[in-house]
């Protein structure tokens, strides 16, 4: 696919307890723009009016901020999507993969977004919001951890978000691209972002000392984790 991705494994303001973060500071940067236009999808949360005010918050004065909101409210109505044409960056919060890609799909989110980052937009998110650009990804979207082979297939391979942020992830991701249950992918611990350009990965960033992010591949039946630098923004 043509344009800039940040897939992030966790951090950013929705883990911050002030809403700082030194990925959301790269995240901006990369526009080039002192005050860019940054639009925040809450799809995978239902729309959660407090998770939208949260990133409102964290962005204040120095981003031009809005929401794509597809459950309309008292507090914000529906949103077309067509906004993230108009953005220089489009921030997907977390919540739930499955229904965020379902919901996408119906009202052509999926399509906007190819073609917003076509022509520079930066798309990016954490957890589901990093989740979403892989062919497929480990999620809680049914309760339990599970494989969703269903990505919108932008980044190769498989994501695993929070890598040692939650119990079980790690060794359920190993196994699932140890048994071929999901394609060989990439893990990115809480604090961890992975930049992709056009496809290919560029670096790693992490916002916290020893923060990592893996490419976890598969020989035989065994899963093999192969670290990936991570270069500390602070």
């Amino acid at each position: 696919m043509r344009g800039t991705i940040l897939t992030l494994g966790g951090g950013g303001f929705s883990m911050s307890e002030d809403g700082s973060s030194l990925i959301d500071d790269y995240l901006l940067a990369l526009t080039g723009k002192e005050r860019p236009k940054v639009c925040f999808v809450g799809t995978a949360s239902g729309d959660s009016a407090s998770y939208r005010d949260r990133f409102f918050a964290a962005f204040d004065g120095r981003a031009e901020t809005s929401a794509l909101v597809l459950f309309a409210q008292e507090s914000h109505g529906y949103t077309p999507p067509s906004i993230a044409l108009e953005q220089d960056v489009i921030y997907v919060g977390g919540g739930s993969t499955a229904n965020l890609l379902s919901l996408w799909r119906l009202h052509g989110v999926d399509r906007v977004l190819v073609e917003a980052a076509a022509g520079g937009t930066i798309l990016a998110g954490i957890s589901a919001g990093m989740n979403c650009w892989y062919d497929a990804s480990s999620t809680d979207s049914y309760g339990p951890l599970a494989p969703l082979p269903d990505g919108l297939g932008l980044l190769p391979g498989s994501a695993c978000p929070h890598y040692f942020g939650e119990e079980g992830r790690a060794e359920r991701f190993r196994g699932w691209v140890a048994d071929g249950t999901l394609p060989p992918g990439y893990a990115a611990d809480d604090h961890v972002a992975l930049l992709w350009r056009d496809g290919e990965l560029v670096e790693a960033v992490g916002e916290r000392p020893g923060a990592q992010a893996f490419r976890v591949t598969r020989e035989g039946e065994t899963a093999v984790e192969m670290a990936l630098e991570v270069r500390n923004l602070g």
